[in-house]
């Protein structure tokens, strides 16, 4: 018999200081077998970085071809297609033939620099991809907050976000490294 997902539950108040965006979110989060608490709350960071109305889970890893996190509009149109990790080039060139804008948080700092030299030159010839990178540091002290019922606040300002919940409130830098380009 198959392993089923684990659900969490979330209650976040995300302050986007950078966009200007407020608001408060309920969530339901199915982790799957085979997904680390770590990488999960990297799905909710991403959440909370791109939190609009629209934004919602994707199947992510039991449906290939499907982002973490993706916004569609009313006319079914991909407005973001956010991922996580370190995706193949031929996986986010097809998130941008799909999608307005590809956005991946990547983590895990052992295949980040080798994954990052090996196709930044290629990143750079897709305009609407932005790659944000979050440090291994970071990333254990946010899974630390992982509980299947979560009330978590978000505060983002000059790209640097505070995460609290009862217990704990801690600094993640997130660090651009490529910035999607804006046409004028």
């Amino acid at each position: 018999m198959a392993l089923g997902a684990t659900v969490y539950k979330a209650t976040i108040d995300v302050s986007d200081l950078d966009r200007n965006y407020y608001g408060n979110h309920v969530l339901t989060i199915a982790r799957h077998p085979s997904e680390t608490e770590r990488r999960m709350m990297l799905r909710v960071l991403a959440f909370c970085l791109h939190a609009g109305e629209t934004l919602e889970f994707g199947r992510g890893l039991s449906t290939e071809g499907e982002p973490a996190l993706w916004a569609i509009d009313d006319t079914g149109n991909i407005n973001t297609w956010v991922d996580l990790g370190c995706p193949d080039l031929k996986q986010i060139r097809r998130a941008a033939g799909r999608s307005d804008h590809v956005c991946i948080l990547t983590y895990d700092e052992a295949k980040i620099a080798t994954w990052w030299a090996s196709h930044q030159g290629d990143f750079w010839k897709i305009p609407k991809l932005s790659i944000k990178k979050v440090d291994d540091v970071s990333c254990d002290r946010l899974a630390s907050m992982a509980v299947r019922n979560m009330k978590l606040s978000v505060t983002i300002q000059d790209g640097v976000v505070w995460v609290s919940n009862d217990t704990d409130n801690i600094q993640i830098d997130v660090e651009v490294l490529q910035e999607e380009s804006v046409s004028k």
